[in-house]
Order: C-alpha cells, then structure tokens, then sequence
C-alpha cells in the first residue's frame, strides 16, 4: 500500500530534479523519477532476495533484489538506501554506489515503473530480520542459480530485476574480485 502524501522525486534524463509528485500519480503517469536498489551478497558471494509482500501497490509476491525504494524529496540518494535497508530487511552495511540505469515498465493494474535507478552493493553474513509488511520472505542465491530461475520463471521476478540483472552479474564478477571467499 502507499501511504498518502508519500512523494517521489521527478528527474529528467540526466537525474537533475525536476519536482515532486505523488507516488501513486507519478506510476499512473509513467513520469520519470529517482529510485535506488540495493544488492547485498554474503561472503560466498550469493545475493539475498526478497519476496515482496503479497499487498504491495504492484510486484506483490514477486522476488527481487534485497530492497528497492525511491529517496524521499530532499533526501541522499545514498542515505534512503541505507534508510530502506535497515527498515525493510534490519540490516546495516557499507553500500558502494556501482552503476545507474533508466527503465520503463508497465507493471499491475496499469501502472508504469519509469525510474531513474541508483544501484548500490553491499556485503554481510547477517541474517535479515525483515518487515512483514514489505517483505513476505528471503532466500539466498548464487549469480549462476539466479540466472537460471529468472530464465525458467521470469514471472517470479519483478521487471526491474530482468532488467538489470545482467549488468548487476557484469559488475558483481569486477565489483568483488578478490573480496568474497568461496
């Protein structure tokens, strides 16, 4: 559910902010605005995923990455990542801004995901303690299995996951050489 008065930051092309809007206005619309997602991989290199609580406005039940939101009007990017992380999956952990990227989908009941994506990653071997209300579940998958699944299952994942995937498994392979153990 979206909470009333909850806004999103409208952007242009270039992530220079343009305004303000109602969240639920601005995915009818398809306007574009400032988003982040967060990937958090343990030290043997698997990501965690959630399930999106089944209630969410749209992706309910769906599997994506370890958290995704949007930054709140004159708030850091960097800082609502952080924010989200913790508030959804209880975690704390140094995130690394790594590379951004603009999609447009249409999603459930005709709402349109158009967002500009900030993409952080982060590890831990800490054990989520998640929000019921935004997350339904959490599992832990290597790059290799993931790929697979999104493949057999696409329907399972949200589309901003397909989206990105292979340039978070591109990054993943420069971004932690050397730094995890297997």
């Amino acid at each position: 559910m979206i909470e009333k008065d909850e806004y999103v930051i409208l952007i242009d092309e270039d992530d220079e902010v343009i305004g303000t809007m109602e969240k639920m206005e601005a995915h009818l619309k398809g306007h574009l605005h400032r988003a982040f997602s967060v990937f958090i991989f343990n030290t043997k290199g698997q990501l965690l995923l959630q399930q999106r609580a089944t209630h969410k406005y749209h992706s309910g039940g769906k599997w994506t990455n370890t958290c995704c939101s949007h930054p709140r009007p004159g708030e850091d990017t960097f800082a609502a990542a952080n924010r989200r992380l913790a508030e959804e999956m209880g975690l704390q952990c140094t995130l690394h801004p790594v590379f951004t990227f603009t999609y447009r989908a249409t999603v459930e009941e005709g709402l349109i995901e158009h967002e500009y994506d900030h993409v952080f990653f982060g590890v831990s071997d800490e054990l989520p303690v998640t929000d019921a209300d935004e997350v339904a579940a959490y599992r832990y998958l290597d790059m290799a299995s993931l790929e697979l699944d999104l493949k057999a299952k696409p329907s399972a994942y949200t589309e901003w996951l397909k989206i990105c995937f292979d340039r978070v498994k591109n990054n993943y392979h420069q971004y932690f050489k050397g730094r995890l153990l297997s």
